[in-house]
């Protein structure tokens, strides 16, 4: 199951960061080149993400609580937000023709994708579902049946990704919210995730022993704050951007 698992979710990553130097070296061709540093940040974010689906991690994650709890910060913290850093929508974009951009555009600006986007919901399915697999049988479960071993997993990055855009706006978003409204929701997130980490390390899940919950969840506390310090500065960073005064000049009739 271990080799079966590590190789259909290895695929998709793998597919992805394939499109995304194919997309970066074609739009290269017709516009300005790709900036390399963003390339190097999805490649980054590709790398966390395979160590922590296929390779020594994943292979120990599921007999070490703390080597899964690792694993959880690669794929659902560090792979999503060095990836949204790379900006792969506009990457998209540019290297689509007009008639699939628009296309592409239509779907990111439908009402399915503005309610996944929302901060609210995007944490709910973010945190709600780490609180979902750590405080019921769904931990010990997904390792006994390969489809949800692979659920989880893909649930568990695609919500840390989708939490990541929706508080952070790294590329053109149709349906902004405020500052105010992003930093209170990211205060809750980071709330229910250290509360879970404590929760955790005092309960330990079924199936985990006490000495491995308990050095699990120090790891996701501390380590989803080295990761949490990233997303509060960049929201702070762009906040002061946007409400530093316009200058203006004016010149003499």
């Amino acid at each position: 199951m271990i080799e079966t698992a590590s190789l259909l979710l290895a695929i998709p990553f793998i597919a992805a960061f394939i499109l995304y130097i194919y997309a970066a070296i074609s739009s290269g061709q017709r516009f300005n080149k790709w900036p390399a540093y963003r390339i190097a940040l999805w490649m980054l974010g590709t790398i966390f993400a395979l160590l922590s689906v296929a390779g020594p991690l994943a292979k120990r994650a599921h007999m070490d609580f703390e080597a899964h709890m690792l694993g959880h910060l690669f794929l659902g913290m560090l792979a999503p937000l060095l990836m949204a850093l790379a900006k792969p929508m506009t990457l998209a974009l540019r290297a689509l023709s007009v008639k699939y951009a628009k296309k592409l555009a239509r779907i990111l600006r439908s009402r399915p994708i503005i309610f996944l986007s929302n901060p609210l919901t995007a944490t709910i399915l973010n945190v709600g579902g780490l609180w979902v697999l750590y405080t019921t049988d769904l931990y010990m479960m997904m390792h006994q049946y390969l489809w949800l071993h692979l659920l989880v997993h893909m649930h568990v990055f695609l919500a840390g990704y989708i939490f990541t855009i929706s508080l952070i706006y790294l590329e053109p978003t149709p349906h902004r919210y405020s500052y105010l409204y992003r930093s209170i929701i990211l205060v809750i997130a980071l709330a229910g995730h250290g509360i879970l980490s404590k929760f955790i390390y005092a309960n330990p899940p079924a199936g985990v022993p006490p000495d491995e919950a308990r050095a699990g969840g120090m790891l996701m506390y501390y380590g989803g704050d080295a990761i949490d310090i990233v997303l509060v500065f960049l929201l702070c960073l762009h906040w002061f951007r946007a409400s530093k005064p316009q200058t203006t000049i004016s010149q003499a009739t």
